[in-house]
């Protein structure tokens, strides 16, 4: 395989170092281009501009994602004068109590305490029982613009199955669907590259208004309980204890947030990813088998979420790179979703493939929480939108949101 001449990326293999800018537009509309000229030339890098290690091979990736010898967080393990890390900053004190307690960054036995809590409800025969609310929303929304002959996909349809379907099954109105997105897609700025101190203002300030919301509503279901994810948090006890309403406002928000915004974006991508290669519809879609693997190819192709960090719970040495203890390593799940050694032509649409598990989710104790319920809601909205929009094509060319290291569309016009 050539690897295709990328202006804006430097690799120097010999000793393992790139220069790329995260936000430069030629990368982030196209880094699958990217991953395949680091595959082939620097699979394991020093990022210059990141300024640390990362690891594109599915294996490596995989393995760090098990590799107990790695955690999400550090300060469980040593201080931050031990690790010559800074304070925390004033200015993003909101974010930060939010994020205390998040599934995201926790290792055991928090982790596993606040997991176990939640876990029931994401079981796959648990969210299977959705089937006909999600089935029905999608048809709702499609009602609205089936007529017109056009839609803006994103707006009209992928940003309101997933928030929809998480804030209903945590105990969140419906009708905050626009507040939840305003909040997210702020909050989550805090995970971009080169992100500006106006972007983490922002993202305070929705902490802190995501927070006081969400504390409300736990002091209506600790009076009021229903039958929803939240009450059952806020009553059930694990080992005697109830979580703390910090605990309970870092569980819920990292679920609205993670329950959604993947899952928007990965609809965007997996329909964009089908009309631009041409696939007949009634093939991909033809039964529920060719539907899973349509879904799982598209979700290997063009991943929601490019990266994750780790920090090096101890001393230790990883394809010939020793990391101290605190170092923090990062892998590129959608790259290892390319990796040539794991799966053949892999920058190709194949719908049929049948080479493996992507990485998109994750693995290990860390494995996404809402893969069966995002892998439903895919599985059965693009079916449908399928089926009730034949003829359907891109209307001009998509746009790209300026979010890496999430991958999504600004907007996807669509027309039949």
């Amino acid at each position: 395989m050539t690897t295709p001449q990328l202006p804006f990326l430097t690799i120097d293999a010999a000793n393992r170092r790139v220069s790329l800018d995260g936000r430069d537009p030629a990368f982030y509309r196209d880094p699958n281009a990217v991953y395949a000229a680091l595959h082939a030339q620097c699979p394991t890098f020093w990022w210059e501009e990141q300024k640390k290690w990362y690891f594109t091979g599915y294996d490596h990736v995989n393995g760090l994602l098990r590799d107990r010898r790695f955690g999400r967080q550090i300060l469980h393990v040593a201080s931050r004068a031990e690790l010559g890390l800074p304070e925390p900053q004033p200015h993003v004190a909101h974010f930060d109590a939010a994020e205390a307690w998040s599934l995201l960054e926790l290792e055991p036995p928090e982790h596993t305490r606040l997991r176990t809590l939640v876990n029931r409800a994401f079981v796959s025969r648990m969210i299977e029982k959705l089937t006909p609310e999600i089935t029905d929303l999608c048809h709702q929304a499609i009602d609205r613009f089936e007529k017109d002959g056009k839609v803006e996909l994103l707006s009209a349809f992928a940003d309101i199955l997933p928030v929809t379907m998480i804030a209903r099954m945590i105990g969140i109105p419906d009708e905050m669907g626009p507040q939840l997105l305003k909040w997210s897609h702020a909050y989550v700025r805090m995970y971009m590259f080169g992100r500006t101190h106006a972007d983490e203002l922002a993202a305070d300030k929705a902490a802190q208004e995501f927070s006081d919301y969400v504390r409300s509503v736990i002091a209506e279901r600790r009076a009021e309980p229903r039958d929803d994810l939240l009450s059952h948090m806020v009553h059930t006890e694990h080992r005697g204890q109830l979580l703390t309403d910090d605990e309970l406002i870092s569980t819920t928000i990292v679920l609205l947030n993670a329950g959604h915004e993947a899952t928007v974006h990965q609809i965007g991508n997996a329909v964009r990813t089908i009309l631009e290669n041409g696939a007949d519809p009634a093939v991909l879609f033809a039964d529920g088998k060719a539907t899973e693997r349509t879904v799982e190819e598209c979700l290997r192709i063009s991943a929601p979420v490019h990266i994750f960090d780790r920090f090096a719970l101890e001393d230790v040495e990883l394809d010939g790179v020793r990391f101290r203890r605190g170092d923090k390593v990062a892998m590129i799940l959608a790259a290892a979703n390319l990796d040539p050694k794991k799966f053949s032509d892999p920058l190709a649409f194949k719908p049929d493939r049948d080479e493996g598990a992507n990485l998109s989710f994750g693995a290990g104790i860390h494995f996404c929480i809402g893969a069966p319920l995002a892998r439903l809601e895919l599985n059965i909205a693009l079916p449908i939108l399928f089926q009730r929009l034949p003829g359907l094509r891109i209307a001009r060319p998509p746009v790209v949101k300026d979010v890496y290291h999430f991958h999504g569309l600004e907007a996807l016009e669509l027309e039949w």
